[in-house]
């Protein structure tokens, strides 16, 4: 339990669930018995990959985009994934929406964000480079900026991928939840706290990309020039301050991971499970790799984020 006032209501978020398109909800959740037996775990995986946009993050761009005024053009920012889900859900309003991103953004995501409907402007080296830009442009030109982990849609629409694990057959012993600008962990953790605090709440990071986590250790904001990673999806160098202000009571601990381990872990779950992962979408399977024995016996969940590859991506990170 969180002994402070928290933002983010658990009861929004069980409203959310009433509210959501239902085909971002009610996602594969299972034991994996091979990746159990080959980790030592009972793994309980939640896939969120199969849905039109292929990651979880349609859950809380959906609900934003229902509550946005009719017609009013909105400004994201986007690695790929949530600019994806953002068009997607606006296409269906009538929304007018343009994505910044950045010029080295994954290809095959950007393609998918036009394909939508959304105007597509590259700007930066990296995704907040591209999310300050748009921040600007946005202020500029009196349209509103909308910013993941900081909009409380977000938060509540992760949060339902909580609220449908709580449901799971077995009690969980760890969580383990990829960290990218807060969004995901923080809605689930929130959740996850009220109802089961006995669920030990894991961020996970990559190594190249931990300003995050970092801000979290050092209880200040940590940023960087750059992040380096595969991992797309989490390649954050500069913390959101209201998603820090929010993980404050709800991380128990926290795993940065190795780029190798990474690609193994996608090779794994391709291999044991024939589901294309993008590298965020696995590091709490890379966690349980990198740390053998801290989760021994456990009943350990992770969520597959997402899995949008580039083909030459799924060639070289999946075939080789």
């Amino acid at each position: 339990m969180i002994s402070r006032p928290h933002r983010l209501s658990t009861e929004k978020i069980r409203q959310a669930v009433k509210s959501i398109d239902p085909v971002f909800l009610n996602t594969p959740q299972f034991i994996s018995d091979s990746l159990s037996d080959l980790l030592n775990v009972r793994l309980v995986l939640k896939i969120e990959t199969l849905n039109p946009i292929r990651c979880f993050k349609g859950r809380g761009a959906d609900l934003l985009v229902n509550k946005a005024g009719e017609k009013s053009p909105l400004v994201c920012a986007s690695a790929g994934n949530f600019g994806q889900a953002m068009a997607y859900c606006c296409k269906k309003k009538g929304i007018p929406l343009t994505i910044f991103a950045s010029r080295l953004a994954n290809t095959f995501k950007l393609e998918r964000m036009s394909s939508f409907g959304a105007e597509v402007i590259q700007f930066g080296e990296d995704f907040d480079s591209a999310k300050t830009e748009a921040r600007r442009r946005a202020s500029q030109t009196g349209k509103r900026f909308v910013e993941d982990s900081l909009d409380i849609e977000t938060l509540e629409g992760a949060g339902t991928i909580a609220v449908e694990l709580l449901e799971f057959a077995y009690r969980l012993d760890s969580m383990l939840i990829p960290m990218g600008n807060g969004a995901l962990f923080n809605g689930i953790a929130r959740m996850v706290k009220q109802h089961s605090p006995s669920t030990r709440l894991v961020a996970v990071q990559s190594k190249g990309a931990s300003a995050m986590v970092d801000s979290w250790r050092a209880g200040r904001m940590v940023t960087y020039d750059k992040a380096q990673t595969i991992a797309d999806g989490i390649a954050v160098r500069l913390p959101v301050p209201q998603a820090l202000e929010d993980m404050r009571e709800l991380v128990d601990d926290a795993i940065l991971v190795q780029e190798q381990t990474i690609l193994d872990s996608m090779k794994l779950i391709h291999q044991h499970l024939g589901i294309v992962a993008e590298p965020s979408a696995v590091v709490g399977i890379a966690a349980i790799l990198e740390n053998p024995g801290l989760f021994d016996k456990q009943t350990v969940a992770t969520i597959i984020t997402g899995g949008n590859l580039t083909d030459s991506q799924v060639i070289n990170w999946l075939l080789k």
